[in-house]
Order: structure tokens, then sequence, then C-alpha cells
């Protein structure tokens, strides 16, 4: 890191990640200027490691270090001056973060493996998305292992058939909750400002929906299975998936 960088907080991630996503959002949605430091599985946890994280995103900021998303926004919502992440009102941040954590663990691990059990069958361009901002010797390693890295993610994240139904029927399980919130007419999901309860949302939905100002996803569905793109369809046309589109549209650019 050179010197005008190293004072900044580091945000050590596996670019494409859609957690590093809503990360990254969040810092930018804060206006906090920071360093983003790509690395690709398995090699990663060698960096992750040093801050006692096991995986990415890892936030090292004022001397301190946060290995889970969930706790970098909430410190990031500590030091923000001019917006914040979390409601005032006690009970509903209290909602928000109930929201956050559900999609942290059901949509956000839903989505990963939907779209690992159609990546793995053309195995190259998960290699090309790890690849995404590394170094160039990385990126040698990374095809080295790849080979014995895609094995392990085959079992780790059960990229069956049944794991891949599974896997959608989480992922329409979450949006029909979400469904029903913004039938209500709410513009954001709760309350009547932009928070972490909407960042967390889209970005773990976009790994799905492929919003337009992505900074890594592709929208353009051409080049996806078609089983792919009828699900992505489907969600798009849902007052869940348009709320994702435009929190893309409206606070992502």
């Amino acid at each position: 890191m050179n010197t005008a960088n190293k004072n900044k907080p580091l945000l050590i991630t596996i670019a494409t990640s859609h957690y590093c996503e809503k990360v990254r959002w969040a810092l930018d949605s804060l206006g906090i200027d920071y360093v983003e430091e790509n690395h690709a599985p398995p090699f990663h946890r060698q960096y992750t490691s040093r801050y006692g994280g096991t995986s990415v995103p890892v936030l090292v900021i004022n001397d301190k270090a946060f290995t889970d998303s969930q706790d970098i926004l909430h410190y990031l919502d500590t030091i923000a001056s001019d917006q914040q992440l979390y409601p005032q009102d006690p009970e509903l941040r209290q909602q928000v973060e109930t929201l956050e954590a559900l999609f942290d663990d059901k949509l956000g691990v839903a989505t990963r493996n939907w779209v690992y059990y159609y990546a793995i069958q053309q195995p190259w361009s998960i290699l090309a998305a790890w690849n995404r901002g590394t170094s160039l010797i990385e990126k040698v390693k990374c095809a080295i292992a790849f080979p014995v890295a895609t094995k392990i993610i085959k079992q780790k994240y059960n990229l069956t058939v049944e794991g891949k139904e599974a896997a959608v029927q989480d992922i329409r399980e979450v949006f029909d909750i979400v469904n029903q919130k913004v039938n209500l007419g709410q513009k954001y999901l709760l309350g009547d400002r932009f928070s972490a309860t909407d960042i967390t949302f889209a970005a773990l939905a976009s790994l799905v929906l492929r919003p337009e100002h992505h900074p890594f996803y592709d929208s353009r569905l051409a080049k996806l299975p078609t089983e792919m793109v009828a699900l992505v369809e489907e969600l798009r046309a849902t007052p869940a998936g348009e709320l994702v589109m435009r929190m893309y549209r409206e606070h992502r650019q």
C-alpha cells in the first residue's frame, strides 16, 4: 500500500462477492474513502487471517478489524457524520437488524449457491470472476489451484440439483417477505429513509437480479442458461425485484 493510502480504511474482498458489495456500498453511501484489496479464493484467507477473519469482507479501520458484514455496518454507523445506516428509533432499528440478519443468513447463502450451481458447469467463468482485480502472481496461483478449489466448493455448497432447488425455495421465501412489505406502498423496506436493510437486501439479491449500475455484474442476460434467465426475469418483475433495481438506479450510480 502506498503512502497516500496507508491511513485509509482497508477493505479486503473477493471482488465479485455480494457480501463485499454490501460493505462497499455502505462505505460509498457514507462517503468514506477506503482502499479495496481484492484476492481470489482460497488465497484471500492468507490476508483475512491476519485480522482474525476466515472469509471476506474484512474491514480494517481506526486500528480495528471487523470480519462480519453486519458488524462492519454497525461500526460505520457510529462514525458516520451526515448520514446513518440505522434508524434512531430503537424499535425500528431492531426491525432493520432482524431483516438484515435474515438476508445475510438466508438470502445471501441461497443466491450464492444458486449461482455457483450453474457457474460450476462453466468453471472458467468462475476463475475469471475470482481473479477480478487480483495481482498477476495470484492469478497464476489461482489457475493452478483451481481444479481442486472447484471440487471443494461443489461439496461445501452442495451444488446438486437438490441443493439448487433448495436455494431457489429460500430465495423465493425471502422475496415473498419483502414483497409483502413493499406492497404496502413504502419507498424503502423500513421507515422513510434508505438504510442498512435496503443495502443488504439489494446487494445480496443482486447476484440473482444482476441490476444495472452494479460495479461487477453484467445486467445482460443473453449469455446465461435459459433456466437462470427464467428465474431472473420472474424475480425482477416482483415488487421486491423492482425495489432492488430502483435502489441500484437511485443509490448506487
